[in-house]
């Protein structure tokens, strides 16, 4: 293994910067050349690259975001954009090439990967933490983290107006976000896509809460669930009580990384350089019950990540 490249593709997570770091750091310390595609798979299209040593990572560690930027590429997604990228890759004399990015990315690497001999090893990191084969994803932490401070300051909000609450955070297909959000920040409610909605049953909880003598809710919505402004309308309309909307957007995404999104940045990067120094291509890393794994990349591309309804489950009981 002398060479290799590293990608950021799909949406940001905080803690790219930090893999970025270690694997060109690991690299360094195994003698290996590093150069990095710049604006995620447009950049190996357009064979767009820089080199990286130790020194052009230095104080990167600490910084959301991505310093190879990233970005959509729906060429990338054609045959004719698989190989082209492929032809880049050996034009370089690449060995290998690390993908730092979430579902979208490893299925991109998979494919990628059908038309190469470059050994691809895939790092996964999202907020949304929907990658099978991790159960926690980079940056997923940290956007918890995020989410968790803009929410305790609203609930001083609710609590002293005596309202409802309605916040929605980010997930368009999956839940994972809002269900770690909700549980943490000790909402009444969660909804997300992977739950049939019931609006009914929402209007019964907060109906409830103030029979109980609640007079303030929190209620996690994830975008995917699509249904904010006609939940908040039907609250008041059925239960009396204001309620305001706020949606935290792409404020999840950004910030420095926390402790636990640098560590494993930190350690998902060792394993790859492990894995590539062994030739071994098409994984990827993750954690599982605690221990530092990989899967191959078709594996991780043809099942789908459970979530776990025992968390909304909780949530439920601790509500009351």
């Amino acid at each position: 293994m002398q060479k290799i490249g590293i990608v950021t593709s799909g949406g940001d997570a905080p803690g790219m910067n930090a893999a970025i770091r270690a694997l060109v750091r690991l690299s360094v310390w195994n003698n290996i050349e590093v150069i990095g595609f710049l604006r995620g798979w447009e950049g190996v299209l357009q064979n767009n690259f820089i080199p990286l040593n130790a020194r052009a990572v230095s104080g990167i560690l600490h910084l959301g975001g991505t310093i190879l930027k990233t970005s959509r590429c729906s060429e990338f997604k054609t045959r004719d954009g698989l190989e082209k990228a492929a032809k880049n890759l050996e034009k370089n004399s690449l060995d290998g090439l690390v993908v730092i990015g979430g579902e979208g990315s490893i299925r991109g690497s998979y494919e990628l990967s059908k038309f190469t001999d470059v050994k691809i090893v895939a790092l996964p990191a999202s907020i949304d933490n929907d990658v099978y084969g991790t159960d926690e994803t980079i940056g997923f932490d940290t956007a918890v983290n995020t989410a968790l401070t803009e929410i305790n300051k609203i609930r001083d909000t609710a609590i002293s107006h005596e309202r409802t609450f309605i916040i929605e955070v980010m997930g368009r297909k999956r839940g994972f976000l809002a269900v770690e959000i909700g549980l943490t920040a000790g909402a009444e409610v969660i909804l997300v896509p992977e739950v049939e909605y019931n609006e009914d049953a929402v209007i019964e909880t907060i109906k409830k809460n103030a029979r109980i003598g609640k007079s303030s809710s929190i209620i996690i919505i994830a975008e995917g669930v699509g249904k904010t402004t006609s939940l908040a309308e039907a609250i008041e309309k059925n239960v009396g009580v204001e309620v305001r909307i706020s949606v935290l957007g792409y404020v999840q995404r950004g910030g420095s990384p926390t402790a636990r999104s640098r560590l494993l940045a930190s350690t998902f990067a060792e394993k790859a350089i492990e894995l590539l120094l062994d030739g071994k291509g098409g994984r990827v890393v993750g954690i599982q019950k605690g221990e530092v794994t990989s899967i191959s990349l078709e594996e991780s591309c043809s099942n789908v990540k459970p979530l776990n309804i025992e968390l909304l489950k909780l949530a439920e009981k601790l509500a009351i």
